[in-house]
């Protein structure tokens, strides 16, 4: 078995116990524990260890509880906590550049989801902080179990190792991914309910847009939300068959074991690995919601095509934010001709 199918069956294995750990206990937004799992299952290299990461769980629940000290300064400060919220991005962003952490994602979608959380209900950031740490933790856990079970075998090249970008890179690039986010979280402080999921979609297409290269960031931010929505529509037609947890649970494991085998060059595609992991992610938002408009009552069709015309809006604005920062960077950077000293030369 190759490292790709090891990597694709911890993917597939992963999510199934999210989902059932998620939906079984009846956990608060449920969908996030399986987008935490995921997000840390699709972690190119090595699995995280299990110690590090109970750690990296336990400290992050603890961040995200602290975030109940962002509320009262968004609800009487709106312009100062909106300002240090986005010198908060742009440190994750910038952190998760230079040091080449795998993590940066869910810090930024945490730090960008506990002040929209708190502004609707203050207790919903301690459930938050839970929700969060469970689907680290079970990402983690099943990690951990196939990297002690099913070991890798060690690389061929211990020098290739994957380049990290410079201060002056990583200061644009986080610039770039706090551009993206800061307009949907000032969007989102106004109705939480409705734009929380759009804030997690959000810092995905920003992490994956500091990935992408600006020529091909539409093409890839547009086409991963779009394939996302075909993914969750077509779980969403089986699960109609017999809605149950469990039909659930293998519906999800077989779009995890699809996507994971081209994210993981089982099976080849033109795309890069980032689309399918952002593919797969924009799935279980939309999944989740339409799952809790259905047990309340509401029109899931009208909910879910909200959101991805939502989704769909927002992947077109990161892309042209790539673009149009992209182009006056390098306008910037061109040098500037002086017709007055070519005149003098001349002479």
């Amino acid at each position: 078995m190759t490292r790709g199918d090891k990597a694709s069956l911890r993917l597939t294995l992963g999510l199934g116990l999210a989902t059932l750990l998620a939906y079984g206990l009846a956990l608060k937004l449920p969908f996030v524990v399986c987008v935490m799992a995921v997000l840390v299952l699709c972690k190119p290299g090595p699995p995280l260890p299990l110690v590090k990461g109970i750690v990296a769980a336990v400290v992050l629940a603890a961040l995200i509880a602290a975030g109940v000290l962002m509320v009262p300064l968004l609800e009487h400060y709106a312009v100062a906590g909106v300002l240090l919220t986005g010198v908060v991005l742009h440190a994750v962003f910038h952190a998760g550049q230079r040091g080449g952490g795998a993590l940066t994602v869910l810090l930024v979608i945490s730090f960008a989801m506990m002040p929209v959380a708190g502004v609707a209900e203050q207790s919903l950031i301690a459930v938050l902080s839970v929700t969060l740490a469970v689907g680290l933790g079970v990402g983690t856990l099943v990690s951990a179990l196939s990297g002690a079970l099913f070991p890798d075998p060690p690389p061929q090249q211990a020098g290739a190792a994957a380049p990290r970008a410079g201060a002056i890179s990583a200061n644009w690039i986080a610039l770039r991914g706090t551009i993206i986010v800061m307009p949907v979280f000032v969007l989102a402080l106004t109705n939480p309910s409705f734009y929380l999921a759009a804030v997690m979609k959000t810092a995905t297409l920003a992490q994956q847009a500091g990935e992408a290269q600006a020529g091909a960031a539409s093409r890839e931010l547009v086409g991963s939300t779009l394939m996302g929505a075909f993914i969750g529509m077509g779980v969403w037609m089986g699960l109609s068959l017999w809605p149950s947890l469990w039909m659930l649970m293998l519906w999800l494991m077989a779009a995890a074991l699809w996507t994971g085998s081209a994210m993981f060059g089982v099976r080849r595609t033109r795309f890069r690995p980032s689309f399918w992991s952002n593919a797969l992610v924009t799935a279980l938002i939309l999944l989740g919601p339409a799952i809790e408009d259905s047990a309340s009552g509401k029109s899931v069709l009208e909910g879910s095509v909200m959101r991805v015309c939502l989704f769909v809006g927002v992947a077109f604005y990161a892309s042209a934010t790539v673009w149009v920062l992209e182009r006056w960077r390098r306008r910037s950077l061109q040098p500037v001709s002086r017709p007055d000293v070519h005149r003098a030369s001349a002479k």
